[in-house]
C-alpha cells in the first residue's frame, strides 16, 4: 500500500480534525480554514491564531458609549441648529416626534398575528391620530393667526366649523371601529382602542401644549426642555459620585443623592440660563412671523416677567435692603423644582410600562439611545406643565387684532360690521392716520350697501 506524502493534511471530521503540529483544531482555527478570506481572522505562518478572544463585555459597553455619544452630540447639533432657523422649523421637529413616538407605544402592544387577520387595526390607529393632530392643529392655528385665517375666503368655513369638524372625523372613526369588530377578536379590538386613546392622550395632547410653548415664545420651549436635559445629566453625575440610598424600584440604579444633588444643580443652570435667555427678543416675543429666526428675531413689547423690578426687603442686617431682579427669575425656581422632582416620575412611568411588556426599549431610532419615546418620556409631562403654569401665572391677556375680527364676524350681522368698519375709518381720519379719500371710499361703500 501507498505511503501518504509527509506534509499533506487531509481533512477530517470536526472532531477528529488536527493542525500540523499534532494539537487538536481549535473553534478559531477552524473557521480560518473554512473562511480564507474572513477579514477578522488573522493567522501566523505557524499556523497559530492570533485574532484574541471574543469581544468583552467592556468592549461592548465602549462601542456603546461611542455610538451614543455620536448620536447625542448629532442630535444637540441639530436642535440648536433647528431652533435658530426658526420656529417652523422646531414645530416640525415636534410633530416627527409626536408621530413617531405614537407609532413606538402602539406598537409594544401589538399582537402581529391577530393584527394580520383584523386588516383595519393599524389603520384606525393612524385615522385616530389624524383626526386628533387636526383638531389640536387647528385649534392651535386658529388661536394664534385668527387675523390671517379669519379673512382668507377658503379658510373660514373651516375655522368657523373647526371643533364640529373635528368631531365628525372622531365620529366617522368611532363608527368604523365598532364596525369592524369581529366574533373572537372583541378583547383585542377593545384593547387596542383603549391603548390607541391612551397613546394620543399621553403624547399627542401633551406635545400640543408643547407646540403651544413655541407660538408664545422660544423660551418657553428652550427652557423647560434644556432643564430636564440638565436635571438627567446632574442625577447620573451625583447618583454615581455619591448616591448610596435607592429612590424607586421601578428604577434601581437612581439614588436620593442624585435626586436631591441633581435639584440643586438644575437651579443653578435654570438661573443662569434665563438671565441669558431674556436678553434676546427672538426667544422672550411670541410668534408673529414663522418665516424669523435668530438672524432677523422678533420685535414685541416684552412680558412683564422679564423686566427687572426692585424689591425691598424689611431691615434684615447685613443683608442689602433693596435688590434688582426680573420676576422671571423667581418663576424659573418653579420649573427647575418641577423638571426635578415631579419630571423624573414620567421616566418611572415609562420604565413601569416597559418593564410590563418585558422590553428594554420603546424603539430603536436613535442608535444607542433606543427609541425616541425613550428619550421624550419626561419632556411631555414637563411641556405640559410649563403651558399650564405661563397660562396660569404669566401670560397677559389683553385684546388682539385676531380677537376683534372673531368677535366682528361671529357676533355682529354684516350692516353692523359696515357700521364697525365707518366708525373706525372716522376716528382713523381723525387722528390723522388715513386720508379723506379713504374715509369717503368707505362712507360710500356702506351707504350703497
Amino acid at each position: 500500500m501507498a505511503k501518504s506524502k509527509r506534509g499533506v493534511k487531509f481533512q477530517h471530521r470536526g472532531s477528529q480534525s488536527h493542525a500540523s503540529d499534532g494539537r487538536r483544531l481549535s473553534s478559531s482555527d477552524m473557521s480560518v480554514s473554512s473562511e480564507p478570506g474572513s477579514p477578522n481572522k488573522v493567522k501566523s505562518d505557524a499556523g497559530q491564531d492570533l485574532s484574541g478572544p471574543p469581544a468583552s463585555d467592556y468592549e461592548k459597553k465602549k462601542q456603546t458609549f461611542i455610538t451614543r455619544t455620536i448620536w447625542t452630540l448629532l442630535m444637540i447639533a441639530f436642535f440648536f441648529l433647528a431652533m435658530f432657523a426658526g420656529h417652523i422649523y422646531v414645530i416640525a421637529i415636534v410633530t416627527a416626534v409626536q408621530i413617531i413616538s405614537f407609532k413606538e407605544v402602539i406598537a409594544i402592544s401589538n399582537v402581529p398575528s391577530r393584527a394580520r387577520r383584523l386588516r383595519f387595526t393599524k389603520s384606525l390607529n393612524w385615522y385616530f391620530l389624524a383626526s386628533t393632530m387636526y383638531f389640536l392643529y387647528g385649534e392651535s392655528v386658529i388661536y394664534y393667526f385668527k387675523h390671517i385665517v379669519l379673512v382668507d375666503k377658503v379658510l373660514l368655513p373651516f375655522a368657523t366649523h373647526h371643533r364640529f369638524i373635528s368631531f365628525m372625523l372622531y365620529i366617522i372613526g368611532f363608527v368604523f371601529f365598532v364596525a369592524s369588530l369581529q366574533k373572537g377578536h372583541y378583547r383585542f379590538q377593545f384593547t387596542q382602542f383603549a391603548w390607541t386613546h391612551m397613546a394620543l392622550y399621553l403624547i399627542v395632547v401633551q406635545a400640543h401644549f408643547i407646540m403651544n410653548n413655541i407660538f408664545e415664545g422660544m423660551i418657553w420651549f428652550f427652557l423647560p426642555v434644556s432643564l430636564v436635559i440638565t436635571n438627567d445629566i446632574f442625577a447620573y453625575i451625583c447618583g454615581i459620585t455619591f448616591g448610596r440610598t435607592q429612590l424607586i424600584k421601578l428604577s434601581p440604579k437612581k439614588t436620593v443623592e442624585g435626586f436631591v444633588g441633581a435639584w440643586f444643580m438644575t437651579i443653578l443652570f435654570g438661573l443662569g440660563l434665563t438671565n441669558l435667555l431674556m436678553r434676546s427678543k427672538y426667544f422672550i416675543c411670541p410668534v408673529n412671523d414663522l418665516g424669523a429666526n435668530i438672524l432677523t428675531g422678533l420685535e414685541c413689547t416684552p412680558n412683564p416677567v422679564f423686566i427687572p423690578r426692585t424689591y425691598s426687603l424689611s431691615t434684615w442686617r447685613p443683608l442689602p435692603t433693596k435688590f434688582t431682579i426680573a420676576p422671571m427669575q423667581f418663576h424659573i425656581l418653579v420649573f427647575a423644582t418641577f423638571a426635578s422632582l415631579i419630571a423624573p416620575f414620567g421616566g418611572f412611568f415609562a420604565s413601569g410600562l416597559k418593564r410590563t411588556f418585558k422590553i428594554k426599549d420603546f424603539g430603536e431610532s436613535i442608535p444607542g439611545h433606543g427609541g425616541i419615546t425613550d428619550r421624550m418620556d419626561c419632556q411631555f409631562i414637563m411641556g405640559f406643565f410649563a403651558f399650564m403654569y405661563y397660562q396660569s401665572f404669566i401670560a397677559v391677556y389683553k385684546t388682539s387684532v385676531g380677537g376683534v375680527i372673531e368677535t366682528a364676524i361671529t357676533g355682529l350681522t354684516p350692516e353692523e360690521q359696515m357700521d364697525v368698519v365707518r366708525g373706525l375709518s372716522k376716528y382713523l381720519y381723525n387722528q390723522g392716520i388715513v386720508s379723506q379719500k379713504l374715509l369717503s371710499c368707505v362712507t360710500d361703500a356702506a351707504r350703497r350697501r
